[in-house]
């Protein structure tokens, strides 16, 4: 097979970026933007940020979400469910009083109706918020917290909470359920638990 020159000098995809797990946000970083969008009155941003956290949605999933899929009637419900995209099978979430605050508060000042993309896109050629466009937004909450943009992203909202969930309750089959996940093994990937729990026990023992 011949190689053209532009396949010789092509570069990986991953040249220069970090890779591998994206990092969950601490208590403190959530608290701390928390209080930033609801200051600034970033009212879209504050309901986008909450709904992420709680739900632990892919990004494509949580910007595909229509009004109605969180609200019944004129409230918005406590819980939550919807079909994942990647694995076609139903997640269910809870929605804090927090959460429902910020997300009703949007939905007010949008003027959203139930059939409405709760996140509608502001570009014209998408009728809901993208996940680059979602991607943006959060690589600007991690530059207002003074973090590092390569440890975290759009997986770090999926990531915080069920990690916490773990660390306080150890309980795996919980988590795996809260993130859709059809095998246990791949929950256990996904928090990087094995090693957390190893270096803990590590640590514990002295010699």
């Amino acid at each position: 097979m011949e190689t053209t020159g532009s396949d010789l000098h092509r570069e990986p995809w991953n040249k220069g970026k970090v890779v591998g797990q994206k990092a969950p946000f601490k208590l403190r970083d959530i608290w701390a933007l928390r209080v930033r969008l609801q200051m600034e009155g970033r009212v879209r941003e504050l309901a986008l940020f909450n709904l992420g956290i709680d739900s632990k949605l892919r990004g494509c999933d949580l910007v595909a979400l229509k009004v109605r899929d969180v609200c019944h009637g004129d409230q918005v419900a406590s819980r939550a469910i919807v079909m994942q995209r990647k694995t076609q099978r139903p997640v269910q979430f809870e929605i804090t009083q927090a959460a429902r605050e910020a997300v009703q508060a949007w939905i007010k000042q949008a003027a959203l109706k139930p059939e409405d993309f709760l996140f509608p896109s502001r570009l014209h050629d998408s009728p809901h918020l993208g996940t680059r466009q979602y991607a943006r937004i959060l690589g600007h909450w991690v530059d207002e917290l003074g973090l590092n943009r390569a440890d975290y992203g759009t997986h770090s909202m999926r990531r915080t909470k069920a990690t916490l969930i773990y660390r306080r309750t150890k309980n795996l089959r919980a988590v795996q359920l809260l993130l859709g996940h059809s095998k246990l093994e791949s929950t256990v990937r996904y928090l990087g638990i094995e090693v957390d729990d190893a270096l803990e026990l590590s640590e514990q023992t002295e010699i």
